[in-house]
């Protein structure tokens, strides 16, 4: 059956909100975060401190998407007030490995006694601290900052050696919880 379907969402204090087209920005004391939300059956409208998005004739899946666009605006709302920060422990037990961070590239050196390093460029917006064994990246932006610890994680995959023997790598020890 299709019915109207509007959700809300206000803007608390300190946080505000541009839309032009399907950009939407949210800027707050701790950073700044833009996403498109573009969809042909939904109506996303600014006014004030609240964000609307209305569907005239919507069934369940431009419910669910509704929701799933409620969600990720929350998270951006979130962000720009606490930013989302993810801790990486590096591990080496049969060779010691070395990690740097240097122009928005991360390299990982000795990684099992290989030879050449292993490089990544990462995307920008995100702020990367190695100290030691410890790696922390903390964004307005929560796909940002997942995105970068697993590609950091991913860097240290071993491939078809027998991963009870060889731990070695770069694991991530602590994500964002739920904060409500």
């Amino acid at each position: 059956m299709k019915l109207p379907i509007k959700e809300e969402i206000v803007l608390p204090e300190g946080v505000t909100a541009t839309l032009t087209d399907a950009l939407l920005t949210v800027k707050g004391p701790k950073g700044e975060v833009s996403r498109f939300f573009q969809h042909p059956m939904l109506d996303i409208t600014l006014k004030g401190n609240q964000i609307t998005i209305y569907c005239k004739r919507g069934t369940k899946r431009e419910k669910n998407i509704i929701y799933t666009f409620v969600a990720h605006m929350k998270n951006m709302i979130e962000g720009v007030q606490n930013p989302y920060i993810f801790k990486l422990k590096v591990c080496s037990g049969h060779f010691p490995m070395t990690v740097a961070y240097k122009n928005d590239s991360f390299e990982v050196k000795n990684f099992l006694g290989e030879k050449s390093p292993r490089l990544k460029r990462m995307k920008k917006g995100a702020n990367v601290k190695v100290s030691g064994q410890d790696i922390t990246i903390e964004s307005a932006d929560l796909e940002l900052a997942g995105t970068i610890a697993s590609d950091i994680e991913g860097m240290t995959k071993k491939g078809t050696r027998d991963t009870r023997i060889f731990q070695d790598g770069i694991y991530i020890i602590e994500k964002p919880t739920k904060r409500k």
